[in-house]
């Protein structure tokens, strides 16, 4: 069965299509941008580019996107031409073709100002019980994307399954408070009590999904690193994360030996509990897991993370940090 995998240039496209050549597995690869692991290269907004690419094809992952690192650096209509009008395009060349199911790879995103609570408020715990209330254009246009899924299944039967990610990238994190007050590592490892997963459990997520995705026919999953709080958790973790995370992991020593700490509050809390009990998914690296990795002087995360390494979203590069910030 040959895969679509769109976004090939991208961390999650390389991540999938070297996972992909490791399983001897066929795929046809397209992105706009050129890479090692792009076989086409074109834009999804052109009807005809996403109908070419779609030949001969039998299930789709859809990554490309324009992201939150575009919102300060594209235009509105950029993020509609790509996210919605292409996703569109995917959608209709794939019933043209008789494709068997579709994987939308959408965002943690989509929840926006829903998980955005007032300072000293209980943590916000993420399902996806949560109404999304996107924020900017990158979160209206992946949510608007996910509903055209869901249309096109209920209009066509295409079994479209959607999985929010939380954020994997090894960048350095947007907000320049988080870059001056934590170590890069000593941040990402505290992301992954509640909002980070590694790039492997992604591709693992994608992969449980195009198993299941005709028997589910339509579902949103939230992919993230399993969380070690509870629902009980949030009230204090709005006021005391440090306080609560000790109560599930013996890590202020290590943290003390490497001039880290905890982040102070907690915001939300992800839970990725329907993704792994209905996808069948068992990520394997979390809080926890890394917590050990770097008692031992390992990398916490996975190789897959650290052989497709930075690769940045635009072209120049900037002063304040990896990317400009339009809140």
């Amino acid at each position: 069965m040959t895969i679509l995998i769109t976004g090939s240039s991208g961390h999650l496209g390389e991540a999938l299509c070297r996972t992909f050549e490791a399983q001897g597995r066929a795929y046809i690869s397209a992105d706009i941008k050129t890479g090692p692991y792009t076989q086409e290269t074109g834009d999804i907004a052109d009807a005809e580019f996403s109908a070419r690419i779609m030949k001969g094809v039998r299930a789709v992952l859809h990554t490309a996107t324009l992201h939150k690192p575009h919102v300060a650096t594209h235009s509105m209509q950029d993020f509609v031409d790509t996210n919605i009008t292409g996703t569109l395009n995917l959608l209709e060349a794939a019933i043209a073709e008789g494709v068997g199911s579709f994987i939308f790879t959408s965002t943690t995103s989509t929840f926006g100002e829903a998980m955005r609570p007032p300072p000293g408020s209980p943590a916000v715990l993420v399902t996806e019980d949560l109404a999304p209330v996107p924020r900017n254009i990158y979160g209206v246009t992946k949510l608007a994307a996910e509903n055209i899924c869901r249309l096109f299944h209920k209009l066509h039967g295409l079994p479209c399954l959607i999985l929010r990610t939380s954020r994997f990238f090894p960048e350095e994190d947007d907000k320049g408070a988080i870059r001056n007050a934590y170590e890069d590592m000593n941040a990402k490892l505290n992301e992954l009590t509640y909002r980070r997963v590694d790039i492997a459990d992604v591709v693992s997520a994608h992969l449980c999904a195009l198993d299941r995705a005709r028997e589910i026919g339509f579902g949103r999953y939230i992919i993230s690193a399993t969380t070690p709080f509870q629902p009980g958790d949030m009230e204090e973790l709005g006021r005391n994360a440090p306080a609560v995370l000790k109560r599930y992991a013996d890590y202020e020593g290590e943290y003390a030996r490497r001039g880290w700490r905890m982040f102070d509050t907690l915001d939300r809390v992800y839970v990725n509990d329907l993704a792994r009990k209905e996808l069948g998914w068992n990520p394997e690296f979390d809080f926890l897991t890394a917590l050990d990795r770097i008692k031992r002087n390992e990398s916490p995360f996975s190789l897959l993370r650290d052989i497709i390494g930075k690769k940045g979203y635009h072209d120049e590069i900037f002063e304040d940090g990896p990317f400009p910030v339009n809140e």
